[in-house]
C-alpha cells in the first residue's frame, strides 16, 4: 500500500491492484483542498536580489506567515492548532529559515522545529549530525506537533518527510525549492504533508499552498491527472482559508446573551425497541408479495453478476469455480446480518437467523425450495428475491419490536449559549443581531431567507438554527417504519415566555407529516409537563412563504396551520 504507486516517470506500478487517485480522494472530501494564490495575490510576490536565502524569499515566506496566522486564529476555536510546513533546498537554508521565522516573528519564536532529511526524504543522520537518540526525539516531537502540548508550530525540512507521517494540522505549505523532472519526490508527496483532515465528518478543510513559481509549478502539475485546485486571494485583507467557525458572539459588545439565549427541555424518548419480541415473528403471516422462482443453466448457477449500483444494468459477469459455490448457510448469515446492520440491532443474531432461513425456505418463493440447491442460491442473488427477503424483515420487525412509551418527562435543559464552536462546509450565511450565534448558515436559499426574515420580524426577540451541535433532536418512527431522529430547522423566541419551533421546507417527503406529528406531540408533551413557557410549532413552505410574504412572525404563525392542532398550554 503505498499513497504514490509509480515510477519517477510518472508510469503506474505494474503490481497494483487498485488505484485511488488523489482527485478522487478531493473530490469525495477524504482529504484537505489545496488553494492557491490567485493571479493578484501572486503578482505581488518577488524574489529579491539578495544572496542570503531568506531575503532573496522574504515574501513567500511572509505570505505564508500570514496564511498559517489566519488559520492558526480560526482553527484555535475549535482547540486545534495550525501548523506552518516549509520546504527549503538544502539544511544550511533550512537552518536559515528557522532562525529568519524565529527572529521575525514573535509568535513563532521557539517555536519552529527544523528536520534535515537525505535526498530520498528520509531523517539525515549524517547531515544533521544526532545521535541516534536524538533521531529519534526528533520523529517523535514531528509526530506530536499537532498537539497543544507541543511547544512547535512550523516544521522546515529539506524535500519531504517519508517515514513516520501523522501530522494533520498542516494548513500552510511554503515550497521554497525548484522541483526537477529527475526528482523522485512527485507532487503527490508534497501535498500530501498536508492533505490529511483535522476534522471529523464531511466538512471541506483547505491547505494553503504557497511557494516560487517553480515550486507553484510543480505542484500544478498534478491537473493533468484531473485534480481542481482553488485559487483564492491570499494576503492581510482576505479571508483565511478554513472552515467556516459558528460559535457564540462572545465578544460582540452589541449583544446581550442572557437576553437571546433559548432554553430547551430534553424530554426522554417516546419510542424504544423491544428486542426479546423477536421470537414473536411469525414468517408465514408477513404480508409480501411471493417471488418466481427462476430455473438456472448449470453455467448460470456459478455466475456472480456485477450491476450498476444506480441503473441496475449488468455490467459484467463473472463465472465462479465449482469449489467457490456458497453454503447456503452463509448465504442465509449475510441476509440475517445485513438485516440487523440495517436496523441496528445488537443482539437476536440466532433468534433472527432460524426467521430468515425459515422465511427462504417456504415463504419468499411462489413455491417451496431446497437450500442446498444452487439454483435456490442463484435465486437469492436476484434483486426481486434480495429486496423483498431485506425489506419485508425489516418492515415486520420494525412493526413487532418498536413499542410506543405513552408518556415523556423533562430529562435535561439545553441553552444555546452553551453550544461550543463547531466547523461547518463553506456555504451562504447571515451574520445575524438576534441570535447568540455569530453566523446563522442555512442548508438551502430558503433557510438563508427565512432567517433574514427573522431577523427583521418586530416581533421576534431572538432566533437560532438547529445545528447538529445543539443536540436538539426528536425520536420518531419514519416512512419505513424505523426509529428515527429528526432536528427541527429553527428556533424563535417571542418573549421569557413563548418559544416556537420551526420547520421550513422547500418541497415535502414522505417524512414530514411523521415529523410533524412527532414535534406537535413533542409540544403537547412540555407543555403538559410544566407551564413557564408555552412552546408551539409552525410548518413553514416555500410557495407559501414566497407568495403571502408574512411581515410579523405572529401573522405567520396564525396563517401557516398545516399540521397543527391546538397545542394545549
Amino acid at each position: 500500500m503505498t499513497a504514490t504507486p509509480k515510477h519517477n516517470n510518472g508510469a503506474i506500478f505494474v503490481q497494483t491492484i487498485a488505484d485511488y487517485p488523489l482527485v478522487e480522494a478531493i473530490s469525495q472530501n477524504v482529504v484537505k483542498h489545496p488553494v492557491l494564490p490567485d493571479q493578484a495575490s501572486r503578482a505581488k510576490l518577488q524574489e529579491r536580489q539578495s544572496a542570503k536565502y531568506t531575503e532573496h524569499y522574504a515574501d513567500y515566506l511572509h505570505l505564508g506567515v500570514i496564511e498559517w496566522r489566519k488559520a492558526y486564529a480560526e482553527h484555535e476555536k475549535m482547540g486545534k492548532k495550525a501548523i506552518l510546513f516549509v520546504m527549503t533546498d538544502d539544511t544550511k537554508n533550512c537552518d536559515d529559515v528557522a532562525e529568519y521565522l524565529e527572529g521575525h516573528y514573535p509568535d513563532l519564536k521557539d517555536a519552529v522545529l527544523t528536520i534535515h532529511t537525505k535526498n530520498n526524504g528520509e531523517i539525515s543522520e549524517a547531515q544533521s549530525g544526532k545521535a541516534k537518540e536524538e533521531l529519534e526525539k526528533l520523529r517523535k516531537q514531528a509526530n506530536e506537533i499537532d498537539s497543544f502540548g507541543s511547544p512547535y508550530k512550523a516544521i522546515i525540512s529539506v524535500l519531504v518527510l517519508k517515514e513516520g507521517w501523522d501530522v494533520r494540522n498542516v494548513t500552510t505549505i511554503v515550497g521554497l525549492r525548484a522541483y526537477s523532472s529527475k526528482s523522485n519526490i512527485l507532487p503527490e508527496q508534497t501535498l500530501g504533508r498536508g492533505l490529511r483532515k483535522m476534522y471529523p465528518g464531511d466538512v471541506e478543510e483547505y491547505v494553503s499552498v504557497v511557494g516560487t513559481d517553480a515550486f507553484m509549478d510543480f505542484v500544478e502539475s498534478i491537473q493533468a491527472e484531473g485534480v481542481v485546485l482553488e485559487r483564492k486571494p491570499m494576503g492581510e485583507n482576505s479571508k483565511p482559508n478554513t472552515p467556516l467557525v459558528v460559535e457564540i458572539d462572545q465578544d460582540n459588545e452589541k449583544k446581550d446573551l442572557d437576553a437571546l439565549d433559548i432554553e430547551l427541555p430534553i424530554l426522554t424518548p417516546r419510542t424504544y425497541r423491544e428486542y426479546k419480541s423477536l421470537a414473536d415473528l411469525d414468517v408465514t403471516n408477513l404480508g409480501h408479495q411471493k417471488v418466481s422462482y427462476l430455473h438456472f443453466s448449470e453455467a448460470q448457477q456459478r455466475e456472480i453478476v456485477f450491476k450498476d449500483i444506480t441503473t441496475g444494468d449488468v455490467t459484467h459477469t463473472t463465472i465462479m469455480d465449482t469449489a467457490g459455490i456458497a453454503d447456503y448457510r452463509s448465504v442465509i448469515g449475510y441476509f440475517t446480518q445485513t438485516i440487523m446492520k440495517d436496523l441496528r440491532l445488537v443482539s437476536g443474531y440466532d433468534v433472527l437467523y432460524g426467521k430468515v432461513k425459515a422465511f427462504v425456505q417456504d415463504e419468499l418463493f411462489i413455491q417451496l425450495v431446497e437450500l442446498e440447491d444452487p439454483n435456490t442460491l442463484r435465486n437469492l442473488s436476484e434483486l426481486a428475491a434480495t429486496r423483498t427477503l431485506i425489506e419485508t424483515f425489516k418492515k415486520a420487525i420494525n412493526a413487532l419490536t418498536i413499542q410506543e412509551k405513552g408518556d415523556a418527562e423533562i430529562r435535561d435543559t439545553i441553552k444555546l449559549r452553551q453550544t461550543r464552536p463547531f466547523v461547518a462546509k463553506d456555504q451562504g450565511y447571515i451574520v445575524p443581531k438576534k441570535s447568540v450565534f455569530n453566523r446563522i448558515i442555512g442548508d438551502s436559499h430558503f433557510e438563508l431567507l427565512f432567517a433574514a426574515f427573522l431577523e427583521d420580524c418586530p416581533d421576534v426577540v431572538s432566533h437560532a438554527k438547529n445545528f447538529l451541535a445543539v443536540h436538539f433532536k426528536l425520536d420518531y418512527v419514519n416512512a419505513d417504519g424505523d426509529i428515527s431522529n429528526y432536528y427541527p430547522d429553527f428556533f424563535v423566541k417571542l418573549s421569557d415566555h413563548e418559544v416556537y419551533i420551526v420547520e421550513t421546507k422547500g418541497q415535502e417527503d414522505l417524512d414530514v407529516p411523521l415529523k410533524m406529528a412527532r414535534l406537535r406531540q413533542w409540544c403537547e408533551d412540555i407543555n403538559r409537563i410544566q407551564s413557564d413557557t408555552v412552546y408551539d410549532f409552525v410548518f413553514v413552505d416555500e410557495p407559501g412563504f414566497n407568495k403571502y410574504k408574512p411581515k410579523t412572525f405572529r401573522s405567520l404563525a396564525d396563517n401557516f396551520k398545516e399540521y397543527k392542532t391546538a397545542v394545549t398550554a
